[in-house]
């Protein structure tokens, strides 16, 4: 299973640049939840369509979706960028909504067949949220580094 640490930078460059950093994001001093095999298109698409009340299709087709940002012939890592409606939808989501958005978000089919329960979906939502809100703040994008 593929290590995905989330985390904000500044700017697309400043994201890349974790690749020469030993220990990816984390290494390179940045603000950084490890999430072990949260996939950062597909399932994080799913996510950004649960909080935005979006298809999954046009989760995937906005901008940043996605989108691998360092080469794809470096062999050990990737660099992966968030879309801001995501980053927003994350920082402005209400305590209240957390708990139904969750259980919504782990009834997909991915998640599901992960074996995700509303209480591990809740405990990564809450940590990827508190991010977003923490990037929010500090004028800076989401992304994952996606470790092989």
């Amino acid at each position: 299973m593929p290590l995905c640490d989330y985390f904000s930078a500044l700017d697309d460059a400043t994201a890349v640049a974790v690749l020469d950093a030993p220990g990816g994001p984390g290494g390179a001093g940045l603000d950084t939840v490890p999430l072990k095999g949260v996939d950062p298109v597909v399932v994080i698409a799913r996510l950004e369509a649960v909080l935005t009340g979006c298809t999954y299709e046009e989760a995937r087709a906005r901008p940043r979706s996605g989108r691998l940002l360092s080469d794809p012939q470096h062999d050990e890592a990737f660099v992966v960028s968030l879309t801001d409606t995501l980053a927003e939808a994350l920082a402005a989501l209400p305590p209240d909504r957390l708990l139904p958005a969750a259980t919504a978000w782990s009834a997909t089919e991915e998640l599901r067949l992960d074996g995700a329960t509303p209480d591990t979906a809740a405990a990564i939502l809450h940590a990827l949220s508190t991010l977003a809100h923490r990037a929010r703040t500090d004028g800076h994008h989401l992304y994952c580094w996606w470790s092989l």
